[in-house]
């Protein structure tokens, strides 16, 4: 079963976008189809340019910067970050439950 550890949302990255300029005719130089995301905690960088409107940009300019060797390197420490809050509040679970630890009261009936 897999589990949510973490999520990047748009509050993580910086979206810009600009003109993309190049071949296209006069829409490359009116319309701001071109996109730049960068993700600051970890410096990654990811642009794109090449389709004419702005959200398929947006998707590959976002895949690009997942795919960095920075992107890559901070989920690996994010990951094992998560993972080792959730090992150590475990730990402290079980400590607390270890049967030392317990107080058991039991009421019966009296006679």
């Amino acid at each position: 079963m897999k589990k949510l550890l973490f999520s990047v949302t748009k509050k993580d990255l910086i979206v810009e976008t600009f003109r993309s300029g190049g071949k296209g005719g006069q829409n490359q130089n009116k319309v701001e189809s071109g996109v730049r995301i960068t993700h600051p905690a970890s410096g990654a960088i990811g642009e794109s340019r090449e389709s004419r409107d702005q959200l398929s940009n947006k998707k590959a300019a976002f895949k690009r910067m997942s795919q960095t060797k920075e992107f890559k390197a901070w989920h690996k420490m994010k990951t094992s970050s998560v993972l080792q809050g959730i090992y150590d509040i475990e730990r402290q679970v079980n400590e607390a439950m270890a049967p030392g630890n317990l107080k058991i009261e039991y009421f019966g009936r009296e006679s």
